[in-house]
C-alpha cells in the first residue's frame, strides 16, 4: 500500500518550481533593466562619436 501524504504537501503547500522560477526571471530582468539604465549614458555617447565619426558611411576609413 501507498504511504498517504500529509495534507500540507499537495499543492499549496511550500515553494513550487514555478514560482522559483518565475522569481528567478524577475530577478534576472530587473537586473538586466538596471544594468541598461546604468549605461544608457556612455551608450548614448558613444553613438554620438560613432555618428560624428560617419557612421556607416565611413566604411573602411576608421579601423
Amino acid at each position: 500500500m501507498r504511504a498517504r501524504r500529509p495534507a500540507a504537501v499537495g499543492r499549496r503547500g511550500g515553494t513550487s518550481g514555478r514560482r522559483v522560477l518565475k522569481a528567478e526571471a524577475a530577478v534576472i530582468g530587473g537586473l538586466a533593466v538596471a544594468l541598461l539604465l546604468w549605461e544608457l549614458p556612455s551608450l548614448r555617447r558613444e553613438a554620438r562619436i560613432w555618428r560624428m565619426a560617419g557612421g556607416f558611411r565611413a566604411g573602411h576609413r576608421y579601423p
